[in-house]
């Protein structure tokens, strides 16, 4: 028997495992790229919530391109966010310079509502 068989029927080649041929078949060659904090946030939502998702993206080897998609447009929101909310509160280098512990006081409390946004609106869908 033959190591190696190809169907011309389906273009597929076969490879002998025990007494069985069985389909070389391969995932398609997925470029890495980074995924971000926002990226696995998203990854174990749908694992855990989107799973049919989950398993298309994977085989269709796009999962890596869609989680650095969200987490590119997660960043740029949160950014965005914490940057207008804080403009809108008068929150500056000034107050800064006056009175620190105030400062980091008010911008984390921007910094929580703008990652509730953002998960709201992005990551948990």
């Amino acid at each position: 028997m033959d190591k190696y068989i190809y169907n011309e029927k389906n273009g597929l080649w076969y490879e002998l495992q025990s007494d069985y041929y069985l389909p070389c078949l391969k995932l398609p060659k997925e470029e890495s790229r980074h995924i971000g904090v926002w990226g696995q946030r998203h990854l174990r939502y749908l694992k855990q919530h989107r799973r049919v998702l989950y398993s298309e993206l994977l085989t269709n080897g796009k999962l890596n391109d869609y989680l650095a998609d969200i987490c590119n447009q997660a960043e740029k929101l949160f950014f965005r966010l914490v940057k207008q909310m804080a403009k809108v509160e008068g929150i500056n280098e000034q107050l800064k310079a006056a009175d620190f512990m105030a400062w980091v006081s008010k911008m984390n409390n921007i910094r929580n509502r703008a990652t509730e946004i953002v998960n709201s609106e992005i990551i948990y869908i």
